[in-house]
């Protein structure tokens, strides 16, 4: 086994995506994302002929919908959006209902850029032996599909031996059974693992409830208070990894 390795006892490094890898939008931002959001599809569908509903009607369903289930099971965006704009059941066809999932997702990935230590990180990750794989929620449910496109996009697919997000399983981080479908397509074991994650309920309490090691990415240092061991950077993961 590589000497690296060796030191450091594991053999696999999960990351979560968004404020980890990828820089979309700040945590102060995300409603007026979700606004940007809701904006494209309401375009879209009045360019279409089919929005029916009032900006107050809009805005009051989207209230109601921005909020995730209290076991961590995931509320798809399909039945959002259908709940939101109540698109009349001979539209709801599987193509229709992508394209507005699209029309939302938009504005999010238009934002989205690698920081500028991630791949960087990751090919010395590859070359030291390492396996990685990206294991994470996505915006309201969003499509894996989708992200699957944008880790293309991003340049990242080819650094992955896994890419899971919270819809291929149904389950939202931090319910254990996301990091157990990930274990189970990388063949390995939570003591073989360390997961790296900038959110300290999904990316730390939840990897360990699991048994696997976690590692708080704090790029602003806005988690001093946080009882976890923490990184600034990819950079510094690296460097740790090497010692």
């Amino acid at each position: 086994m590589d000497e690296n390795r060796k030191k450091v006892n594991k053999t696999t490094i999960l990351f979560d995506l968004g404020s980890t890898l990828v820089h979309y939008y700040e945590r102060s931002e995300i409603l007026a994302v979700l606004r940007q959001c809701i904006e494209s599809i309401s375009t879209f569908l009045h360019e279409k002929g089919l929005l029916r509903i009032s900006p107050d009607v809009m805005w009051q369903r989207v209230k109601r919908e921005n909020q995730e289930a209290p076991d961590y099971r995931v509320r798809p965006l399909e039945e959002r959006l259908v709940r939101i704009f109540h698109i009349d059941e001979k539209k709801r066809t599987n193509t229709f209902i992508m394209d507005m999932c699209r029309h939302f997702m938009n504005p999010i990935f238009i934002r989205g850029h690698c920081y500028e230590d991630t791949v960087p990180a990751l090919q010395q990750l590859k070359s030291m032996g390492f396996t990685t794989a990206i294991v994470s929620n996505t915006p309201w449910g969003s499509p894996a599909e989708l992200w699957r496109t944008e880790v293309e996009r991003l340049g990242l697919s080819k650094y992955m031996n896994a890419v899971v997000f919270c819809r291929d399983v149904g389950w939202r981080k931090p319910a254990p059974q996301i990091f157990e479908f990930a274990l189970e397509n990388l063949h390995t074991s939570p003591k073989n693992c360390l997961f790296v994650g900038d959110d300290p309920r999904w990316d730390i309490v939840g990897p360990r409830a699991v048994g696997m090691d976690a590692l708080l990415i704090d790029r602003t240092e806005s988690h001093k208070h946080i009882e976890a061991a923490s990184i600034k950077s990819l950079s510094d993961l690296v460097k740790q990894l090497k010692t």
